[in-house]
C-alpha cells in the first residue's frame, strides 16, 4: 500500500496524524476533518479483499481508507464516520491485520450507557452499520504496551 503521513487542523493548531493512511478507489475521491487524500487505484490484493467482503457483507463498496498503526502510540482519536459523502446510515466493513488493539465505542448522546469494547484481532472484521455512526462515537486507544504493526482497511461506498 500507498502508505503516507497527514496532518490535520484541530482547534486552530496544526497535527500530525498519529497513524499512516492511503485512500483507494477507481473514481472516487475522500476527505475527512478538512484532510483530503489523494486517490490510488485498487491494487490486486485489495480487490480480491472487496470481493470477499462483499461477498460476506452483502453490500458493495467503492472504495477502501487504510490505516498503518505502526506501534501503540499511533492511535485514532474520538469520532463518528459521518461525512456527508457517506450518506444517511453509512455501511462500513473494517478489516484488521496484525497487532490486536482495543476499539471503544461511546454513546453520543447518553453518558449513561456504558462504553462497548471490542479487541479487533488478526484477520478480523467488524461490521458497521444502521444508525451507529450519528449515535456513537468510536476510537482505537493508544497503548504503553509493546505492540506491532496493525493495517485496518475500512471499505466504505461514496455516494459523491
Amino acid at each position: 500500500l500507498r502508505w503516507q503521513e497527514g496532518e490535520i487542523i484541530l482547534y486552530g493548531k496544526t497535527h500530525a496524524i498519529p497513524r499512516l493512511h492511503a485512500w483507494y478507489s477507481d473514481d472516487k475521491e475522500y476527505s475527512y476533518s478538512g484532510v483530503k487524500l489523494p486517490r490510488h487505484n485498487w491494487n490486486e490484493s485489495l480487490s480480491i479483499l472487496k470481493e470477499e467482503i462483499e461477498v460476506i457483507t452483502k453490500h458493495q463498496f467503492n472504495g477502501c481508507l487504510c490505516n498503518l498503526y505502526r506501534d501503540g502510540k499511533d492511535y485514532a482519536a474520538w469520532h463518528s464516520d459521518d461525512e456527508l459523502s457517506l450518506g444517511r446510515n453509512p455501511v462500513i466493513a473494517s478489516a484488521s491485520f496484525g497487532e490486536s488493539r482495543k476499539f471503544v465505542l461511546k454513546h453520543r448522546f447518553d453518558k449513561s450507557v456504558e462504553k462497548v469494547e471490542i479487541v479487533l484481532e488478526d484477520k478480523s472484521l467488524l461490521l458497521m452499520k444502521g444508525a451507529l455512526q450519528h449515535n456513537w462515537k468510536h476510537q482505537l486507544n493508544k497503548t504503553a504496551k509493546q505492540v506491532d504493526e496493525r493495517i485496518n482497511l475500512t471499505f466504505r461506498y461514496i455516494i459523491d
